[in-house]
């Protein structure tokens, strides 16, 4: 199919949260033809009669965009598919769209994370259930989704081993406020994307705890080797960590509050409870699951995160933050790029 046909045929965009809702509209505001699907029936009708998300985006819903709440009709004649859901459901939902894709659709997603029981990415989660034929992408990047549903100036990597896929897609994207660039680095993408949500858990905790600039910063630098360091190791492209979906996510997370992975930390920091600071977030903290994969994939591949691991540490083995932040400050000292 031609760029120019890619144009006019629907896109599917599954998952109506914040950030499905907010690339939907992206789409939308292109002029391509945009179906937005999720599962709360209640809240889809609600966006469909207001053509807006208000519990998590104040943008009007582009003329183009349709809010669908059948899945099967929302797949319908899909050229591309795009799923904007938690790693835990990524497995589900693809089975459950499985027998509606049409032999022609190709699958993209914004999930970031590994899958917990199996410690798998989601690009070998979509191969697992979908088979290796499809094209497939992956979208990730410094954004938040209120941003971009403002239409605020925003850039993010789109990776897929079908270059084609993937310039189509930054086509579809780009806008006078959208930026996208293509990379071919699916599993570097994807390892930066999981692995900056439990740094950025770790940043909240330094900062609330009143540790201070220096020690963000040493969290951020030390972060990306941790990140660069498994990535390699997984047999992705060192220099997709200083990209956009590397060094640019990290320091995106680790520094704004509109991150929840940050203000989870923040809240644990002020004395509350896991399940405190999970209720009070009030939506899905990608870092928590993440913490505890990372910290298996690591061990699993012989890989040194002790950053990952002391954020995992405080989550799961109740181990304080400050003797955690004191374990890695009397590490036995070596080089820097080591």
């Amino acid at each position: 199919m031609s760029l120019a046909n890619t144009a006019l045929a629907p896109v599917a965009v599954l998952g109506a949260g914040s950030w499905g809702t907010a690339l939907a509209i992206q789409l939308a505001r292109g002029g391509r033809p945009t179906r937005l699907w999720g599962r709360n029936s209640e809240a889809l009708a609600a966006m469909a009669a207001k053509r807006r998300n208000e519990r998590y985006l104040s943008a009007e819903f582009p003329a183009s965009l349709l809010v669908e709440p059948d899945l099967k009709r929302a797949l319908g004649g899909a050229q591309d598919v795009l799923i904007a859901v938690p790693s835990h459901a990524f497995r589900a939902l693809l089975k459950q769209l499985q027998p509606h894709l049409g032999d022609d659709a190709r699958v993209a997603w914004a999930t970031k994370g590994f899958e917990l029981e199996t410690l798998l990415l989601p690009h070998q989660v979509a191969r697992d259930v979908l088979g290796s034929t499809r094209p497939m992408a992956v979208l990730s990047g410094p954004t938040f989704a209120k941003e971009v549903g403002a239409g605020l100036p925003t850039a993010m990597t789109i990776a897929s081993p079908d270059p084609q896929f993937a310039k189509v897609l930054a086509l579809g994207m780009s806008s006078a406020h959208f930026r996208a660039y293509t990379s071919s680095d699916i599993v570097g993408v994807e390892i930066g994307g999981a692995v900056k949500n439990v740094l950025a858990v770790g940043a909240g905790l330094s900062d609330g705890l009143g540790f201070g600039a220096n020690t963000r910063v040493a969290l951020i630098t030390r972060g990306l080797v941790e990140m660069m360091r498994l990535g390699v190791a997984a047999g992705a492209q060192r220099e997709t960590f200083m990209g956009l979906a590397g060094l640019g996510d990290l320091v995106l997370t680790c520094t704004d509050d509109q991150s929840r992975n940050r203000r989870f930390g923040l809240a644990l920091a002020a004395g509350h409870t896991v399940e405190q600071a999970l209720a009070q977030i009030g939506q899905v903290v990608e870092g928590y699951t993440a913490a505890k994969a990372a910290y298996a994939v690591a061990r699993r591949m012989n890989v040194e995160m002790p950053l990952s691991a002391g954020v995992y540490k405080v989550l799961y083995e109740g181990v304080p933050a400050r003797d955690a932040v004191r374990e890695l400050m009397t590490r036995p000292i070596k080089s820097e790029m080591e």
